[in-house]
């Protein structure tokens, strides 16, 4: 494996960055404001970046590998997330397809955040384990998360709008 420094690897972590801290905001923020818009567009900006930086990385298997097959996944949950933001249609399901593809991408952010701090850090197992391990505890914890909250914030955005 090569961890040499490039302008790629540069960009991807300095995308994933922001893209955790966006995330993160406009999870914990207040629904449908104009903030929440203007950090959910520095969030599907970032995470566009983050996504082909990493399909332009080859180090791990020397050619197109799982990771790049979850890049592309990534990238689909945001775009799945934002279009029916962007279109308010289909019109009764807009709110719900928008919170939780766009959830699912941050998830998904952070699943690969801890499988790449396992894999770095504890090395006490094998990189599968390590990657299977820290992405499935970030899934069911996500999912919980995203299923108890999931009504009472779209009840409340509905409310307000």
């Amino acid at each position: 494996m090569n961890y040499s420094f490039d302008v790629t690897g540069l960009i991807h972590f300095l995308s994933a960055i922001v893209a955790m801290a966006t995330g993160m905001v406009v999870i914990l923020m207040k629904k449908g404001t104009k903030l929440h818009v203007k950090i959910g567009y520095s969030y599907v900006l970032s995470m566009a970046v983050l996504n082909i930086s990493a399909l332009l990385i080859y180090d791990l298997f020397g050619g197109f590998g799982p990771f790049h097959f979850m890049a592309l996944i990534s990238f689909t949950t945001v775009i799945a997330g934002l279009i029916p933001a962007l279109l308010k249609k289909p019109e009764k399901k807009w709110l719900e397809m928008h919170y939780e593809f766009m959830l699912w991408s941050v998830i998904g952010l952070y699943a690969a955040f801890w499988s790449e701090t396992f894999t770095r850090f504890f090395r006490f197992s094998g990189f599968w384990t390590l990657v299977g391990i820290a992405t499935l505890a970030t899934v069911l914890i996500g999912a919980i998360l995203l299923k108890m909250k999931k009504a009472k914030i779209l009840a409340r955005f509905s409310k307000e709008n």
